[in-house]
């Protein structure tokens, strides 16, 4: 059944939306996903959807982005993924606003990582609440990731979690790297520059 979109405009909304999962559907295999504007993750079974992102999370993405691939263009030993990037770790895939993995040569191209980045970054976006990001944190760090930023636009702080501890840095202030990822310490501003 169809819904007009005017209808939909009025009836509100809470994302991420659960989204039938299509004939054939496997979450290794990135051609069995439904093309659809957004970006999906295959969480505990069920394949949810989020809409594109708006202007500040876009902003900010990038903003990380570039220190990370500042940074990694000395350490070769390192590949930064971003775009959603992709990954499956244990039955789920999630996708990460930005990333760095340790290069893995036996990584087949065209694939989901199937090892668990050493940082991975989460930007909030204008329909991203907090308890779903600090699951999402949760969730790297069971699946072996050794910290989670979660960066929040509109407070213009970030949050470090790391095992049990999360920590909470303000615009001045220079985030702690990751033990791998030695002198990868922006300060939150050097995230955020983007933003007026």
């Amino acid at each position: 059944m169809s819904v007009p979109v005017q209808l939909l405009n009025e009836v509100p909304v809470r994302f991420p939306v659960e989204l039938s999962l299509p004939r054939g559907f496997r979450a290794d295999r990135l051609s069995t996903w439904p093309g659809v504007a957004g970006s999906m993750e295959f969480v505990d079974g069920k394949l949810l959807y989020m809409p594109p992102c708006a202007d500040e999370q876009a902003e900010v993405v990038s903003g990380v982005v570039y220190e990370l691939v500042s940074w990694a263009r000395n350490h070769p030993e390192f590949v930064v993924g971003t775009n959603e990037a992709g990954m499956l770790l244990g039955k789920s895939v999630r996708g990460a606003d930005a990333a760095i993995w340790r290069r893995d040569e036996s990584h087949l191209k065209g694939t989901l990582r199937r090892t668990p980045p050493v940082l991975a970054v989460e930007v909030a976006g204008e329909d991203d609440e907090l308890e779903a990001l600090r699951t999402k944190a949760r969730w790297y760090l069971k699946h072996g990731v050794e910290m989670v930023w979660l960066v929040f636009p509109k407070t213009r702080s970030v949050s470090v979690v790391t095992g049990s501890r999360t920590r909470s840095f303000k615009n001045g202030d220079r985030l702690p790297a990751p033990r791998a990822l030695k002198g990868l310490e922006p300060r939150v501003r050097e995230l955020l520059f983007q933003l007026r």
